[in-house]
Order: C-alpha cells, then structure tokens, then sequence
C-alpha cells in the first residue's frame, strides 16, 4: 500500500527519504549537516535531516535505528523509537546515541535512521474499579514461561 506524503526541504543540501528495497519498511532518513559530526563514546547529538513532512492524519512516523549503523558503529536513536505525530511540522531530528566505545563520525548525506509510517489508534480511557479476571492475571515479565 502506498499514498503521498508531502515533504519540504529545509536545507537545499537535504536528501528526500528513500527505500533500499521495493518492499522495505522502513525509509532511510539522511544527515543534513554543514560538516561531519563526531559523536563519543556514551554521548547522543541531535542530527539533523533538513525535512518536514506532513504525515497524515490516523498515521504516525516511528524513527528506527538502521541495523547496520546500531549493530556496525554503535550508533542508535537514544528513545530507541521516535515518534513523529501527524501535526508536527518540524525539522525532523534524529537523536542519535554512540553505545560504543569509541567516538564514531556522522558525513553528511549517512543515512541515520529509518522511518515507517504506520497507522495508530486513539484510546479513550475510562477508570474503573475492577478489570476483567485472565488466565494470566497479575503475571509480569517473565511470567508466562514458567511452570
């Protein structure tokens, strides 16, 4: 499945989002930034992308890590996951976070994250005095492999 989204350039040096394979996920987001950027050791920078998009309404942008840059240098998004809401009109940024342990170097024009566009659901909470009894009930973490 497949719709527009709207994207404008902030920077005339940005990369438009683009997808390694025909059924990939995930988008590559791309630094956009007036010269490399070296990250250390246990420290998380803000790296820029040069875009705003508008993501549609009932959908939201989750920023993932790209396996090669977390699992090859370290590199991974410091939420783990960022969410980009359909009313943000913002730069997008990637707050990249250097889990090894040595500093690692960011070009402009790497790609630095991935960015999957998913639909989502608005709960409306109602608080009430007892919950539904489950098999599993109160079992946490871990619970539901012992015996």
């Amino acid at each position: 499945m497949k719709f527009d989204v709207n994207i404008k350039k902030l920077n005339d040096k940005a990369v438009i989002p683009t997808y390694g394979t025909e059924y990939a996920a995930g988008a590559d987001l791309y630094a956009c930034m007036d010269e490399a950027v070296t990250i250390g050791s246990g420290e998380t920078y803000f790296v820029k992308t040069g875009i705003a998009m508008e993501i549609p309404v009932g959908y939201a942008g989750l920023v993932y890590a790209r396996s090669g840059l977390a699992c090859k240098k370290g590199l991974a998004p410091a939420n783990k996951v960022g969410v980009i809401d359909s009313d943000y009109r913002g730069e997008i940024m990637v707050a990249l976070h250097n889990h090894s342990k040595d500093a690692v170097t960011v070009e402009n024009g790497e790609r630095i994250a991935q960015l999957v566009i998913t639909p989502y659901i608005t709960a409306a909470f109602h608080e009430v005095d007892k919950l539904e009894d489950t098999a599993r009930g109160e079992g946490g973490f871990g619970s539901t492999g012992r015996k």
